[in-house]
């Protein structure tokens, strides 16, 4: 930890008469099952305060010596807040940054604040804001050292200089150019070695362009694709090798082409193509050895095909049999052209 107290021998505990043991809540007077808690331990002593906040408190005063010593017996609040005490009454140091080269221009404007919207600390969070109040940095912090402060900065800066960034060494940066490429660039990083990049690519490249990610190695790649190829292009990937692709195709392909799918070797494929398929298509679906494509297909199925399941094996199938077959009596037929 940064900050560390001097150790203080912790005092007998003795008996308190407000907490029970068994139910942790306030208890009468009296009561057997009184729970016993430890005195927090008191520094004894001053705090030695070491390393980097040490600088950091001599060079921004940020809290007097009380609230170090308030801080050291909370570790967990110190790492969660560790600029404000525990009473609640923090107040903004009165000489931030004194170092920072923005500090006469940008700070004094409220262009930018310590510990909301700063370009120098290591926080996402933080440089996302500042550039978002001053992107004329951005580009500037294209060829920062820090990965971050480079995929930040290239939602920020001009799509030209973001796009030199094509080839950086980190996947995040170069997920970020590919939300931002168009044309050649976005083709160059369909070939790129990370798997999110691709499938960024997938999610913008122009829908005629999208074939040349079909076989692609990842599935995740692959769905994207199912999900945005052309309904004339949906076909050939009926045999791609992974099922949750192929579920995509089921639910995208017309419904005169779903025959396609009645011998994909997963039966939950089976089931979206008997769903959606035509009635007579479905009806060679109600032979299915799989009870759910069997479900499936008689919702879809003509009525006098369903005599084939009414006595199914499945009492599922039986009732669905039996519901759509009532539906279907009590539905008022139309009548005929005169």
């Amino acid at each position: 930890p940064w900050i560390t107290a001097a150790p203080a021998p912790h005092p007998q505990p003795g008996p308190s008469p407000d907490l029970c043991r068994v139910s942790d809540n306030r208890h009468a007077p009296g009561c057997r099952n009184r729970r016993t808690w430890p005195a927090p331990a008191q520094p004894d002593g001053p705090i030695p305060v070491f390393g980097r906040l040490a600088r950091c408190l001599r060079k921004e005063s940020i809290a007097p010596a009380q609230e170090v010593s308030a801080r050291a017996r909370s570790p967990t609040q110190a790492m969660n807040h560790p600029h404000k005490p525990e009473t609640g009454d923090y107040t903004p140091p009165e000489n931030p940054c004194p170092r920072c080269a923005l500090r006469n221009s940008l700070l004094a404007e409220g262009r930018c604040a310590p510990g909301d919207a700063c370009l120098f600390v290591h926080s996402g969070r933080q440089i996302d804001r500042f550039l978002a109040r001053n992107p004329a940095f951005a580009e500037g912090c294209l060829s920062d050292d820090f990965w971050e402060r480079r995929a930040i900065a290239v939602r920020y800066a001009p799509a030209e200089a973001s796009g030199r960034l094509i080839d950086d060494p980190d996947e995040t940066v170069r997920r970020a150019v590919a939300v931002r490429a168009e044309g050649e660039a976005l083709l160059h990083l369909a070939r790129d070695e990370d798997r999110e990049v691709r499938v960024t690519v997938a999610t913008r490249l122009p829908p005629s362009e999208l074939g040349r990610l079909m076989r692609d190695p990842d599935y995740a790649v692959r769905l994207q694709v199912a999900r945005r190829l052309p309904h004339g292009s949906l076909l050939q990937m009926t045999d791609d090798p992974d099922p949750v692709v192929r579920k995509e195709i089921a639910r995208r392909l017309p419904a005169f082409a779903l025959s396609r799918l009645a011998r994909d070797a997963d039966p939950e494929v089976r089931a979206l193509a008997a769903g959606r398929m035509l009635p007579n298509d479905a009806a060679t679906m109600l032979a299915d050895p799989h009870w759910l494509v069997r479900a499936a297909a008689v919702q879809q199925a003509p009525l006098e095909a369903l005599a084939a399941v009414s006595d199914d094996p499945e009492e599922t199938i039986r009732l669905l049999v039996a519901d759509r077959l009532t539906d279907a009596a009590e539905t008022p037929q139309s009548a005929p052209d005169q």
